[in-house]
């Protein structure tokens, strides 16, 4: 059997207000001609579909029509779980329909899916986070662990949690007893698979990611995840990567767009799988274009910027600019910097000379007011402020004073 391994699309979402949905749209096309020219049986989207709970129209539609395609009359099975973005029963109420064209939909661990004809091929047997798929003639049984939040863990283990020592156990260890007890309906005679949207103790995140750690408590050691599967598809961290201590057989796919400044040094891609019963899997990666690159300006002034800016009009990528410059940067001289380049998404002065503050600007003991707002101004804005704003500060603070005293 053939598996595509992906996840991580962010269907809907936005750089700095700017839309990515162009790019996105590209992708999926690319994407559709990469699943067809490797001949895959199974792609698995391992969740975040959607950048938010409420996507566009926009994003639903496209995600639909990729799927028809994908699904090719029914040729192809697509399994797609919800990841922390996702509102899982907006996700899974295409289901009933989807299921006409090998579509499997599963919105939280606890999902049941229905036994049955999908397109072409068959669920011959299914559970409470698990299911078994025939295709053509090959059986493989998959857990299916979307994103797993608190409450939905203690939703799925609560015949497990027989004491309130239990119920205190670590998040990671709540993920490992789930795991073992899904995994039991793993066999020899079927290839053995797992998908999940959580984060892996030691892998590398991108920076685009939506903190789902909550100071550490949900990260998952990797010794919790199955090891009767001969490979876990995971979601959620943007950089794809082999998870530390698997030995290879648990992946993230990462996004398959550049969604954050410093995802530039590292290529997109999905994981193509091929498996039999009882046999190590092979991965192989499948490198995706950048369809708009993010790219940091440097400048060394803001006439440089400008300049730069006229000379790249016609580029496409998104930028942020860095200039160095010893000045307040007038809104003009933004506003020909934007004219001429449409997609900056952040100017971002760095003050030199006599301007810049060194120092701790949060010790305030000796200094004036003046002197401490002045200092915060500097740090949040990277400009000093207009006189005309210490001006109006200063005389509210002297009237409520003049207040106080009366």
């Amino acid at each position: 059997m053939r598996i595509l391994h992906t996840s991580d699309w962010h269907l809907g979402k936005n750089l700095e207000g700017h839309s990515c949905m162009d790019e996105q749209e590209a992708f999926l096309e690319d994407f559709v001609r990469i699943v067809n020219e490797n001949n895959v049986d199974l792609v698995i989207v391992a969740g975040d579909i959607y950048d938010s709970y409420n996507p566009p129209a926009r994003a639903e539609k496209m995600f639909y029509d990729t799927l028809k395609k994908l699904s090719s009359d029914g040729e192809r099975i697509t399994l797609v779980i919800s990841g922390n973005h996702d509102n899982p029963d907006r996700l899974v109420a295409a289901g009933p329909l989807a299921r006409d064209h090998g579509i499997i939909m599963v919105g939280t661990p606890k999902s049941v899916i229905p036994c049955g004809d999908y397109g072409k091929h068959k669920v011959v047997d299914s559970g409470e986070g698990f299911v078994e798929i025939e295709i053509n003639g090959e059986r493989a049984v998959i857990i299916t662990v979307p994103y797993p939040s608190e409450k939905r863990l203690n939703e799925v283990l609560y015949n497990e949690m027989e004491t309130e020592k239990d119920k205190v156990l670590s998040y990671s260890h709540k993920i490992k007893t789930l795991f073992d007890n899904l995994s039991k309906n793993f066999r020899e005679d079927t290839i053995n698979i797992a998908v999940s949207h959580l984060f892996a103790m030691g892998s590398d995140q991108a920076g685009s990611e939506r903190n789902i750690q909550l100071g550490g408590s949900f990260i998952v050691d990797g010794s919790c995840l199955p090891k009767k599967a001969q490979y876990i598809a995971l979601g959620h961290v943007h950089k794809p990567q082999a998870v530390p201590g698997t030995g290879g057989r648990a992946r993230y796919s990462g996004s398959p767009l550049q969604y954050n400044k410093k995802e530039i040094s590292f290529k997109k891609k999905c994981f193509v799988i091929d498996v039999k019963a009882g046999e190590d899997c092979s991965v192989r990666e499948v490198e995706f274009k950048t369809y708009k690159p993010i790219e940091i300006w440097r400048c060394a002034s803001v006439e440089e910027a400008i300049e730069r800016c006229n000379e790249n009009s016609g580029s496409s990528c998104w930028v942020y600019m860095e200039i160095s410059t010893d000045r307040y940067i007038r809104e003009d001289e933004i506003k020909l910097m934007k004219t001429a380049k449409k997609d900056i998404l952040e100017i971002v002065p760095k003050i030199t000379g006599e301007n810049c503050i060194d120092g701790d600007v949060d010790s305030f003991s000796h200094k004036s007011f003046e002197d401490i707002f002045r200092e915060f101004y500097i740090k949040e804005r990277k400009v000093e402020p207009d006189p005309e704003i210490i001006d109006l500060l200063m005389s509210i603070i002297g009237e409520e004073d003049n207040n106080e005293t009366n």
